[in-house]
């Protein structure tokens, strides 16, 4: 088989917000608790947060990190993580019937995701609380000083505000799972005057409102018409979340499921875009893309921990070969999509459906999907290239036409340099791959690595080195045209110097 990616630089889709590439710490099983934080650990600094974590965090270059749920926050006091540690309360955490003993709040998280170089998308409670303390949240992180919680901050040991820019209206509040679940009207209606509170208190955050918590919800449709009704004025972006999984092991349908989230995304802009028209509005909504990864491992495993322990190990997917190329995949879908979704968060960052894994007094290391997502942070920065491929097809239960071939593109003007994200589908068959450029002089290859020739469900779980990257050797420039091999069930990158 053969495929070609050419592109211009004429014809793009979006430079990329590098939000794009955020993550997520939740009050979750061991994502905060024996992940990030582990006082007794070794590798702890004077806060007790792991520093061996913080370095293999910092290989991801994530720049914001949504914080601190999830269906946590819609259970959650935010005043229960602040002030001295040996007087907060140990409290039932509802959402994951776990318990909470806020050890770590919001001065100990911002200062942590300071120290791996990340902002902080913070979410408020809307399940069980309201505007009142989403907008005293706001007034402890942000206002300078002179008032009851600003100076309340100051006590607590933070002179400087936080400054947290981004901010979260509840969670999956369509959800009937969610401490507080609400019908969209209830939703909207709260939202609205929530951010406008909280935009009189800082007229310079952005908000984030909820929207369906995946696109199969029976509301699904009518929820973000209803909610952005309601918010459209007030907000700046609205939340997706979907995750993926191979239930049925049929791995060509699972790797064509990168469409579903295209097709996902699409038709929630046509809503956005909707609620524009009818309001006759000149500002525009875009996306936060605030959960997606892949989630079906740990199901089974999860329904016999016993409630309210500290910390216990929910949700720890150890992904396999299979997994990483589906991330690929998703992480080109996003990039597809960098025209509306300006903030996405893998779900999540550590120990919980995480690229890295931590064991107790022990070890860190990272699962099969770090790679991709590493390299697509890493070198996804610029500007994101229209798409022109020619590739074969194959059918899959869901989808009639899935191309071998997922790819995009993009241009870093700064670092002078393309960069290709490749993917073949295929499990039997390499691909021949061409690219072609207009606009560009490429000068030569300046790196070319790949994740193939693995078992499809290889993990690094015992052996923490097996699923790793691997230089590719077969990348030729000549005549101004890229050409190398594809291997079956591959994931490809190549870094090309441009003059």
């Amino acid at each position: 088989m053969k495929a070609n990616l050419s592109v211009s630089r004429h014809d793009t889709i979006s430079v990329v917000d590098k939000r794009l590439y955020g993550s997520f710490i939740e009050h979750l099983g061991r994502a905060v608790y024996d992940g990030i934080y582990e006082p007794e650990h070794q590798n702890a600094n004077n806060d007790g947060f792991r520093v061996d974590v913080e370095e293999v965090v910092k290989e991801l270059n994530v720049p914001i990190i949504r914080y601190p749920g999830g269906n946590f926050v819609s259970g959650y006091k935010w005043e229960d993580g602040i002030g001295p540690k040996e007087a907060r309360p140990k409290k039932l955490d509802l959402a994951w019937r776990s318990m909470e003993t806020n050890q770590v709040g919001i001065h100990e998280f911002a200062k942590w995701a300071q120290g791996v170089n990340a902002e902080v998308n913070m979410a408020v409670n809307l399940g069980t609380r309201g505007i009142q303390e989403a907008v005293e949240c706001l007034e402890y992180c942000n206002f300078e000083g002179g008032t009851y919680w600003s100076e309340l901050r100051k006590k607590n040991g933070e002179e400087k505000p936080f400054n947290i820019k981004t901010w979260s209206l509840g969670n999956e509040m369509d959800g009937p799972w969610q401490i507080g679940h609400k019908t969209a009207d209830e939703y909207g209606r709260l939202a609205a005057e929530t951010a406008k509170a909280m935009k009189l208190v800082d007229d310079s955050i952005e908000l984030v409102v909820c929207g369906s918590s995946t696109s199969t919800m029976p509301t699904f449709g009518d929820w973000e018409r209803i909610v952005l009704e309601h918010t459209y004025d007030y907000v700046d972006y609205l939340s997706l979340h979907c995750y993926y999984g191979n239930k049925e092991d049929d791995l060509g349908n699972y790797l064509s499921q990168s469409l579903d989230m295209d097709r996902f995304i699409k038709t929630v802009v046509s809503i956005c875009d909707y609620v524009k028209v009818k309001k006759g509005s000149k500002k525009q909504i875009n996306l936060s893309f605030d959960e997606w990864n892949v989630w079906y491992h740990s199901n089974d495993q999860d329904k016999e921990q016993a409630p309210w322990q500290v910390a216990p190990p929910l949700l720890e997917d150890i992904y396999n070969f299979e997994d990483a190329l589906m991330v690929g995949c998703l992480l080109i879908t996003l990039l597809k999509n960098a025209d509306r979704v300006k903030i996405a968060c893998l779900a999540q960052l550590v120990n919980v459906i995480a690229p890295i894994m931590t064991e107790k007094n022990g070890d860190t290391w990272k699962q099969t999907i770090f790679y991709p997502f590493m390299q697509v942070s890493n070198y996804g920065r610029g500007t994101v290239l229209t798409p022109h491929l020619t590739s074969e097809s194959y059918k899959t239960k869901d989808f009639d036409e899935v191309p071998y071939i997922e790819t995009i593109a993009i241009h870093n003007e700064e670092k002078e340099e393309l960069v290709i994200f490749a993917v073949n589908r295929s499990e039997d068959t390499s691909i021949a791959f061409t690219f072609e450029e207009d606009g560009f002089e490429m000068e030569s290859i300046s790196e070319a690595t790949e994740l193939a020739g693995y078992d499809k469900k290889d993990t690094n779980e015992s052996n923490h080195e097996l699923v790793t990257l691997s230089i590719k050797t077969d990348v030729v420039l000549e005549n101004d045209i890229i050409s190398t091999i594809m291997k079956p069930l591959s994931w490809n990158v190549i870094r090309i110097k441009t003059k």
